[in-house]
């Protein structure tokens, strides 16, 4: 069984698999009579494929235990998918690498209170992994014609730990 540890969530660690969206270090200015602070553009919403339109759903995720055997990972070939946590609990954010459509060099990444992730398009990610307590999560993704979910199953399981 390989064993992944669990690694802080940074911008540039995650940045081959997407965005993190933090207000901290973003573009900012105030609207609304200078009432509103507007953190703008914090990732990139992906759509392709036949009558693509974007989603906003809210996901409410079971919660997890470490160590965690990793079972499967899946990924979207037709548009991003961000994930925005509505509370403050632990989560963890799982990405994995392509090589010639097989998910190799996985990472595990613990975002801090206030920070989401945008998974790039095509990416290999873990299925939402809230931790300790169910948690819920406004998510961005994509609507429309076409087949947007491949799934990987791993013949022997990940482990990811702390």
């Amino acid at each position: 069984m390989t064993q992944i540890r669990i690694e802080p969530l940074s911008a540039e660690a995650f940045a081959p698999f997407g965005q993190v969206i933090e207000m901290a270090g973003a573009h900012h200015y105030p609207i609304n009579a200078g009432m509103t602070e507007r953190y703008h553009d914090l990732a990139r919403v992906e759509l392709a494929g036949v009558h693509a339109r974007p989603l906003i759903s809210i996901f409410r995720g079971q919660p997890y235990a470490l160590p965690l055997p990793l079972k499967l990972v899946e990924r979207h070939p037709l548009g991003s998918q961000a994930f925005y946590p509505l509370g403050q609990s632990p989560w963890l954010v799982i990405v994995a690498e392509d090589d010639a459509g097989q998910p190799v060099r996985l990472r595990a990444f613990q975002p801090s209170p206030g920070q989401g992730v945008n998974i790039a398009i095509n990416t290999w990610h873990g299925v939402l992994t809230p931790l300790e307590v169910a948690a819920d999560f406004l998510v961005v993704d994509r609507g429309g014609d076409g087949i947007n979910l491949e799934e990987h199953h791993f013949d022997a399981p990940w482990m990811i730990s702390a």
